[in-house]
């Protein structure tokens, strides 16, 4: 009996990359099976592989059969559908790769044309003072602050907003300065931590955090002043959080109220008690 053909050794001759027909089993399966199906003739009881918008390549389910069956003759389910041609199967192949070589180069057009479309000029108050800056659109406002106006307290940690080293307070409420893009703030008033205190006049959370030992090697530390202080404010706007047990009466300043708001700021050194017992001291002593 003479040798079956395998549908890898039939593409290669017709000079087709194997990859680019997907669901072309290793088993030997009579080639006149193979049909060529339009975009149009998708049917749920076909199983096709996709060629890029080009014509689909299918194998019918009826039409799977191995060459030496005593049943060689092909059921043809949709008049749509035509056996492969070497022809149609080198057009295709030709046009797949001459798009593929266009585009890239379409894209960088696009790209080179008109480089200022990727800025844009955005202005800011941070700590008080104004600053207008043209960023890359991508910038976020902790790079902004850190690598363009050189507000290096606060810190980048994970870069994912998971552990609050990034928190700054721009008009008037707390965010990971990491999620955010620079141009979302246009017009914003933005405080860091260098806009809370002076090494010879320090806040009183900070110099609160100072006595309670609320920190060790510190690298948190800017976030998690930033966001102890607008935890207090939202603790006096009646703001519920997630433990919050009455909404119609005045939150208490509870251990478990700040353990739950200032859960989003990691402290890798475990000072978490001292943060929280700095935390009352402050708020306690506000009017």
């Amino acid at each position: 009996m003479k040798d079956a053909i395998s549908p890898q050794r039939e593409i290669r001759s017709l000079n087709i990359r194997l990859h680019d027909l997907l669901w072309i089993n290793r088993a030997n399966f009579d080639l006149k099976a193979i049909k060529v199906t339009p975009l149009a003739a998708f049917r749920a009881d076909l199983n096709i592989a996709s060629y890029s918008g080009y014509p689909l390549f299918s194998f019918p389910k009826a039409d799977r059969r191995p060459v030496g069956s005593k049943n060689k003759e092909i059921v043809m389910r949709s008049p749509l559908q035509f056996e492969l041609s070497r022809r149609g199967l080198l057009l295709s192949s030709a046009a797949q790769v001459a798009l593929t070589a266009v585009a890239p180069r379409g894209a960088a057009a696009v790209t080179t044309a008109d480089p200022s479309s990727l800025t844009s000029d955005v202005a800011f108050t941070v700590n008080g003072e104004d600053h207008s800056l043209t960023l890359d659109n991508r910038t976020t406002l902790l790079d902004a602050l850190r690598e363009n106006l050189h507000f290096t307290g606060t810190k980048k940690g994970c870069d994912h907003g998971q552990c609050g080293a990034c928190t700054v307070i721009v008009d008037g409420r707390r965010i990971n300065s990491c999620l955010s893009l620079a141009v979302m703030h246009e017009g914003s008033d933005i405080r860091t931590i260098e806009g809370f205190g002076s090494p010879t006049d320090l806040h009183p959370m900070q110099a609160a955090f100072v006595k309670h030992d609320g920190f060790q090697c510190g690298y948190c530390t800017p976030g998690q002043i930033c966001s102890s202080l607008a935890v207090i404010e939202e603790i006096q706007a009646n703001i519920p959080s997630h433990v919050t047990k009455d909404l119609t009466k005045k939150i208490d300043l509870s251990a478990d109220e700040l353990r739950e708001r200032m859960s989003g700021n990691i402290c890798r050194c475990g000072a978490y008690s001292n943060i929280i017992e700095a935390i009352i001291e402050v708020a306690e002593a506000r009017p």
